[in-house]
């Protein structure tokens, strides 16, 4: 048997729920489930996919992780140790070790400074390298990532935006992280970019040791790139599994419908398999339907999905759902 593969990020039961008002006058609020009662573990040199609809809390949980957001419940344990209640200044020496690569690269990249200050800013920040060593880093970054040293004066405006999200990533880079969380990386590119970008990522990670969170809608690109895939729906984990286990063997309804509509390049296999439509919109976080949240747009639903949440089970091999019909 081969070795296990030690964890470098541990989730336990995260929960993120933010205060919304209703009122007007903020007389009254409700709480939004942004995450609720989520749990996984990312093992060290691995990718580790996120994938689910808009809203369904996957890039919260990628800022959580981070502590960009206070959790509201559970654990999050960092190379075994947890950094849930850790405070500001007990946090920067874990500043260090995780990064995150925004979702926007016009948005992320400050317009009032150039690229030399915007890749250096972490080296400022954490006090690594000095004077002539720093200006060497930065230009040693930004050419890792595919750009020229002659582009370190030039500001964000200047640039493409798969070269802003180059530069993105040589600042997440800068202080030599050990986990990064990729937070939609490929959303706001050309098609023509995005395989480059995630190709240089791979390149990375094989290089560096890098461990990845991948949040992403890109169904065909998430499997790609990772090796474990989890499936978000209304702030909860409802399936994970290897990446091969999970896109052949998908056992959540929901997994089904949202893989039955990655395209398929055989003409043959795709006019065999069935496209499912789900019925209905996604509900409102802030009033998630009882038991199951899936249950309202689900074909198989049951009195027993209104009455009681299912809890994730193991299928064998890792391969975790959360669905009654399985028990």
């Amino acid at each position: 048997m081969g070795k296990a593969k030690q964890s470098l990020v541990e989730v336990r039961n995260l929960k993120k729920y933010f205060e919304v008002q209703k009122s007007f006058f903020g007389r009254s609020s409700t709480l939004l489930k942004a995450v609720d009662d989520v749990s996984f573990t990312i093992s060290k040199g691995e990718t580790f996919g996120l994938v689910g609809e808009s809203g369904c809390g996957k890039s919260t949980i990628g800022r959580t992780l981070l502590k960009l957001y206070e959790p509201t419940g559970g654990d999050i344990l960092y190379d075994g140790k947890s950094i849930s209640s850790l405070k500001h200044k007990e946090m920067m020496p874990y500043r260090k070790k995780m990064q995150m690569i925004f979702q926007d690269p016009y948005a992320s990249l400050d317009p009032r400074l150039t690229i030399a200050e915007i890749v250096g800013d972490p080296l400022v920040v954490h006090n690594i390298y000095q004077g002539k060593d720093r200006i060497d880093r930065v230009k040693e970054l930004i050419e890792l990532v595919g750009l020229k040293a002659d582009h370190l004066n030039r500001y964000p405006h200047e640039f493409s935006g798969g070269q802003r999200q180059r530069i993105g990533i040589a600042r997440a880079l800068a202080v030599e992280p050990e986990f990064i969380v990729c937070d939609e990386p490929i959303s706001a590119l050309d098609v023509s970019i995005q395989a480059q970008v995630v190709n240089m990522l791979e390149e990375l990670q094989e290089r560096f040791g890098l461990t990845y969170l991948f949040v992403s809608h890109d169904l065909s690109m998430v499997r790609h790139i990772s090796h474990k895939v989890g499936v978000m729906y209304l702030g909860s984990l409802v399936e994970y599994a290897d990446v091969n286990e999970l896109y052949t063997n998908m056992q959540h309804p929901y997994t089904r419908a949202l893989l039955s509509a990655v395209p398929i390049a055989d003409p043959d296999t795709a006019e065999q398999s069935e496209r499912i439509h789900l019925q209905g919109d996604v509900p409102s976080p802030m009033n998630p339907p009882s038991g199951c949240t899936f249950r309202t747009r689900c074909p198989y639903a049951m009195s027993k999905c209104a009455e009681e949440k299912p809890k994730l089970q193991d299928m064998g091999n890792g391969h975790m759902v959360a669905c009654h019909l399985i028990e």
